[in-house]
């Protein structure tokens, strides 16, 4: 039987291979100590926003604040300090704009992590406590909005501790 033709090297790494996504994704954020959290990923924003309150600036550029991994929860609060990046002003979908801090944040998503911009919001409201946004998204992701958790689901008792459940 004949071997199959190999396809020409197209320069690119391994590394740089665009890794495809679902909507929404289980991703981590190794440099605040959060495993899990349920992300959307929305090429429809520019930059990623994190739920965080207690937002409280400290001297020297710096932040503290605290955030609730679990949808629709206020358990397992992880309370965070790390720089400010940035402020800027965000307009969101509705046309409301806002005045939000920016730290620098690793993501990791489907086994690559990424460096991010992330502002931090208030999310209570919102369905996901992270939004993914597409400068994050452009080092190395594909969105497929017809598909969901592509790079597979979180454990079971991270799904259920997630929906409330212990």
């Amino acid at each position: 039987m004949a071997e199959p033709a190999k396809r020409p090297d197209s320069g690119k790494s391994a590394s740089r291979v665009p890794i495809v996504a679902g909507w929404r994704e289980w991703a981590a954020l190794p440099d605040i100590g959060i495993p899990w959290i349920k992300v959307k990923l929305d090429t429809g924003a520019r930059s990623s926003a994190l739920h965080a309150f207690d937002v409280e600036e400290l001297p020297g550029g710096r932040v503290r604040f605290s955030v609730h991994p679990w949808q629709d929860s206020d358990v397992d609060p992880q309370t965070v300090e790390c720089d400010v990046h940035d402020r800027r002003v965000i307009r969101s979908s509705s046309g409301h704009t806002q005045e939000r801090i920016v730290v620098l944040m690793s993501i990791e998503l489907a086994g690559r992590t990424v460096m991010a911009e992330v502002t931090l919001s208030n999310r209570d409201q919102m369905g996901f406590r992270m939004l993914v946004g597409r400068e994050a998204l452009r080092q190395g992701f594909v969105v497929d909005p017809a598909r969901s958790f592509m790079a597979g689901r979180a454990p079971k008792a991270v799904r259920r501790r997630n929906r409330g459940r212990s």
